[in-house]
């Protein structure tokens, strides 16, 4: 009988319709690969997961994106039921998930990032702690979800982006291009630069054809490309990730090449829609997207 494998996806987070986007396409893909598939959009009724888990599957395909479903809430869910399943286990989910502690594990491992302070919104009423251009974002928000640029102090602060309470991360904005690598395993895919059409690599930008291009590889420096790739996977490993990650990073080359890098973050569940950039890189490399989700699944466990 072929491997019964359960896709997670949907979820209540504000990533809810790019997690069914992804869900979809890798439902699809693994039935190509011979996979017996059960679709499961998942609510926070704990109740309907454990029915949809009947038949028990062999593996979870966690399609999961944002709050709840990346940042070891399900992860914990599944190694108590003891289901394998894609991705990166509970505490590194957790870890990747808070950009504060995130950052403080990565400086520790040589990798730069921008120098920044953690506020709440109240704090933020009385007055920036970073002179402008600063970049403001939710510390365990995703897919640039409540990310405000404030260019100088005559841009209107937007406080309504947040809830009462919300710690945010407060940056200095790095000036530059915006670049991303993929990691599968234990090696990076390739380097991609983004270039919206538009403003910043926002929720839109990333979920919108047209409004990005995605330069793969990207057209930079040799040197620039590798330590960019390097850094992803010392991040990967710091983190103690599994199956597929993406790093993000901004490239300042403003004084020329080459120039610095920093790191913004590393995402444990990247995107697995049409404009997702995972598959992209692993297309670029060779690796088609039926091959991609075929391999994330054989790399699947529990407790990690």
């Amino acid at each position: 009988m072929n491997r019964h494998v359960a896709v997670l996806m949907g979820g209540w987070s504000e990533e809810h319709d790019v997690s069914m986007d992804s869900g979809r396409a890798c439902a699809t893909a693994l039935r190509k690969c011979g996979y017996q598939v059960t679709e499961i959009n998942l609510t926070r009724d704990l109740k309907q997961l454990l029915e949809a888990f009947k038949p028990r599957p062999d593996v979870v395909f966690n399609a999961l994106h944002g709050r709840y479903g990346e940042d070891g809430t399900m992860q914990a869910v599944l190694d108590i039921l003891k289901i394998p399943y894609t991705h990166s286990g509970l505490l590194a989910s957790a870890i990747a998930m808070d950009k504060v502690q995130a950052k403080k594990l990565l400086a520790n491992a040589g990798i730069p990032s921008p120098a920044g302070t953690v506020v709440t919104r109240e704090d933020l009423e009385n007055g920036l702690p970073l002179e402008p251009p600063c970049v403001i974002k939710p510390v365990n928000e995703g897919s640039s979800l409540g990310v405000q640029i404030l260019q100088d102090r005559d841009t209107t602060l937007d406080i309504s982006l947040w809830s009462e309470g919300q710690k945010l991360l407060v940056e200095k904005f790095i000036p530059g291009r915006e670049l991303t690598v993929a990691v599968m395993g234990d090696r990076a895919l390739g380097v991609t630069e983004l270039e919206p059409k538009s403003g910043f690599y926002d929720y839109e930008a990333k979920y919108t054809d047209g409004k990005t291009k995605h330069v793969c590889p990207a057209i930079i420096d040799e040197k620039i490309a590798g330590e960019a790739m390097r850094f992803a996977e010392r991040a990967h490993h710091t983190l103690g990730c599994s199956g597929v990650t993406r790093s993000d990073f901004r490239y300042d080359d403003t004084g020329g090449e080459p120039g610095k890098l920093y790191m913004l973050e590393i995402n444990t569940q990247p995107g697995m829609t049409s404009l997702s950039l995972v598959p992209e890189q692993a297309a670029v490399a060779g690796i088609s997207f039926e091959a991609l989700v075929d391999w994330m699944v054989g790399q699947a466990g529990f407790e990690h």
